[in-house]
């Protein structure tokens, strides 16, 4: 199950996956202190200025999906309060997404997961069609339907469906490994490390 990664930090899931799978640091959580979320995208593309296609996806979504949003666009909100309540209601894991929303103190009080680039007062159109389940671009990566998201306060990973078995595996040996090390087995092994580095460059100091 996707609630498997509720316990994996993002940081290790980076460690495990590299850069191409983590987005960059503008899609961030909109409020402080709120949980780690995990699970199965899907994926929405609005065009600029245009909500729609999101503010259908929230009764399309199933129960756990965390909903990632290609849009690009800073000049209109995304979502508002009431989109995010219904959301939440319905099962919405989370946002996540390549935009803006409104409403922030009310999202904040809901303790609904936002991540995205910001907030703007101005709500988008309701005039174009997007896509749901296409290849979505958030935060630089590309995100597919299914693919697991993992969001939170560090940022935002992806992993590939395709790779959910191995990823998770992998990281729980990272963690059990890093559970079973002190501090002074770690800074032991760090020094020689950074000294062998430094070696290899000619630095003497």
């Amino acid at each position: 199950m996707d609630e498997d990664f509720k316990d994996i930090p993002t940081t290790t899931l980076a460690d495990v996956l590299g850069r191409a799978q983590v987005m960059d640091i503008g899609i961030r959580p909109l409020w402080a202190g709120g949980p780690r979320v995990a699970g199965p995208a899907f994926t929405v593309q609005c065009p600029p200025g245009d909500n729609l296609m999101l503010h259908a996806a929230i009764y399309r979504a199933e129960p756990g999906s965390v909903i990632v949003v290609e849009s690009g666009d800073l000049d209109y909100a995304l979502a508002g309060g009431n989109v995010c309540a219904v959301a939440q209601r319905r099962g919405v894991a989370a946002f996540v997404a390549d935009g803006l929303i409104r409403d922030l103190g009310e999202v904040r009080e809901l303790g609904f997961p936002v991540f995205a680039r910001g907030v703007i007062p101005i709500p988008g159109a309701k005039q174009a069609l997007g896509t749901h389940g296409a290849v979505a671009r958030c935060g630089g990566v590309a995100v597919a339907a299914g693919d697991i998201v993992v969001a939170d306060e560090e940022g935002v990973v992806v992993v590939p469906a395709a790779r959910r078995a191995e990823t998770l595996a992998a990281a729980r040996a990272k963690l059990a490994k890093e559970a079973a090390e002190t501090l002074d087995d770690w800074e032991a092994a760090h020094r020689a490390k950074i000294d062998q580095a430094l070696a290899g460059l000619g630095f003497t100091g």
